[in-house]
């Protein structure tokens, strides 16, 4: 499948030369600071609720209790990851890199169909990010403000206005990195334990790390995060192909661009030469990579859809028709028919939906119950004096369920078996070895090594069983 063309139009460095004037280049630019425009519209709304969403889920979620526990608590200490109802332990590792690899896919899938979207109203740094943003706003004012506001020396009206603001970023970032630590520590214990200087020391260093990290990353860093660290930014344009839905500049209808009389109407424009673009940049100052969206498809676009509203409240004030600047494809643009469904994507969708499945029905079926059979390594066998052949194993019995049982211990394989110990008591979410003595008949013996099976069986709930193979040795009857 044909891929699309994207551009890299990162600002050249200060001082940078043509390649015929040079034949040596800077490999990173030297920053310029982008003052972001606020910007209001529909794709902006849903942004913005998505965003508050996804803030008040994040702050929320750990003071919530199912019971006596949080709801969500990843218990380290006690190797416990409490998820709603369910509770589960590192031996199920398995289902946790399951669930990447869905969210992987589900990230292919979003990307082949719409892009980055996931950039631009879902990924952490781009919430935390407009959220520090439109602090900046209410602190300091509008963009020509806060440009004015930086030129200017400084003075108490400066002093207080850039004091709040980052009074303000550093008390989000705080409370950012006390609730991350709250979902590892139950958090109304953290926040009364903080400020005593009670708390471990290991949550001290992770409240500050998060709060440094975001302070950074959401005031200081911004765009440099999504153009420069992130990976997903670099491999997006693999991704994508001529029906994937971009934000895009309609270059045929917007050229020749160039500023007009507002009195001059669409026809009147036309017919002067006008193209619809009037040339007024708001779509480059509401951009929070600070990119042209007018100079292509550029991989430091987070399809956040700012530039989308800025152009139609331009076009709505020029009496103009709304979509210059709009969600389309390559496709479209050039005046072909898009396909919706197309084999990638169907791809995508079709694993997901069955790993989606696999997955609820692995988590629905799961055994609270895990143990595993291992015979002493040290001795092959002993001969009782009851002229018995003993072989000792160690049983690993993990409860994975929120009740204690007590199991009963079965093995099969040979007619005379017994066993020394038929039951072991275990706590809910602990673990217990139990170590066992197998006997068998040596005229049940027809060869050296045979195949036994451990059972064990909840007492309490018959549908609690597993079983494991092992290997029983003895001399072969002659």
């Amino acid at each position: 499948m044909e891929k699309i063309p994207s551009q890299d139009i990162t600002p050249p460095p200060v001082g940078h030369h043509t390649p015929s004037e040079s034949t040596t280049q800077d490999m990173y630019a030297k920053r310029q600071h982008i003052y972001v425009r606020e910007i209001k519209g529909l794709f902006q709304k849903v942004r913005r609720s998505a965003n508050w969403a996804l803030m008040l889920g994040f702050f929320l979620l750990p003071w919530l209790n199912w019971g006596d526990r949080p709801l969500i608590w990843f218990d380290l200490p006690g190797r416990e990851f409490h998820i709603f109802a369910a509770t589960f332990y590192p031996q199920e590792f398995v289902l946790l890199s399951w669930l990447l690899i869905i969210c992987a896919f589900g990230l292919f899938f979003i990307t082949v169909f719409a892009g980055r979207v996931w950039c631009g109203y879902t990924c952490p740094q781009s919430v935390w990010t407009f959220l520090f943003i439109w602090l900046e706003h209410r602190i300091e004012g509008s963009r020509n403000r806060r440009i004015k506001l930086d030129k200017q020396p400084m003075t108490a009206d400066k002093a207080w206005r850039k004091g709040a603001k980052h009074t303000a970023w550093l008390l989000i970032a705080l409370a950012t990195g006390i609730t991350f630590v709250g979902y590892f520590t139950p958090i109304r214990t953290l926040v009364m334990e903080l400020p005593t200087l009670e708390a471990h020391g290991w949550s001290y260093f992770w409240v500050g790390f998060f709060l440094v990290f975001t302070y950074l990353n959401a005031g200081w860093l911004r765009e440099q995060v999504c153009i420069y660290m992130c990976p997903y930014a670099r491999f997006q344009s693999v991704m994508f192909d001529r029906d994937t839905l971009i934000v895009s500049y309609d270059e045929e209808r917007g050229e020749p661009r160039g500023r007009r009389k507002k009195s001059l109407s669409h026809t009147q424009a036309k017919e002067a030469g006008f193209g619809d673009c009037i040339d007024c940049d708001l779509c480059v100052q509401v951009c929070p990579t600070g990119i042209d969206i007018r100079d292509g498809l550029q991989y430091e676009c987070i399809t956040c859809a700012a530039c989308i509203d800025a152009c139609d409240s331009v076009m709505d004030k020029m009496g103009y028709p709304k979509g210059l600047i709009r969600y389309t494809t390559e496709n479209a643009l050039d005046g072909n028919k898009s396909h919706i469904l197309r084999p990638r994507l169907l791809g995508y969708f079709v694993a997901l939906i069955i790993m989606v499945v696999a997955f609820a029905w692995a988590v629905n079926d799961r055994m609270p119950l895990s143990f595993d059979a291992e015979r002493e390594r040290t001795q092959l066998y002993q001969m009782t004096r009851e002229g018995q052949i003993s072989n000792v194993y160690s049983l690993t019995v993990r409860n994975l369920d929120n009740e204690p049982h007590t199991y009963q211990i079965s093995v099969s394989g040979l007619p005379s078996l017994t066993l020394d110990n038929a039951s072991v008591s275990v706590p809910a979410g602990e673990s217990r070895i139990q170590v066992i003595t197998v006997l068998a008949n040596p005229q049940d013996l027809s060869q050296p090594s045979h195949p036994i099976t451990f059972v064990l069986q909840a007492q309490q709930d018959e549908q609690i069983r597993q079983e494991r193979e092992a290997r029983f040795l003895g001399n072969a009857r002659r």
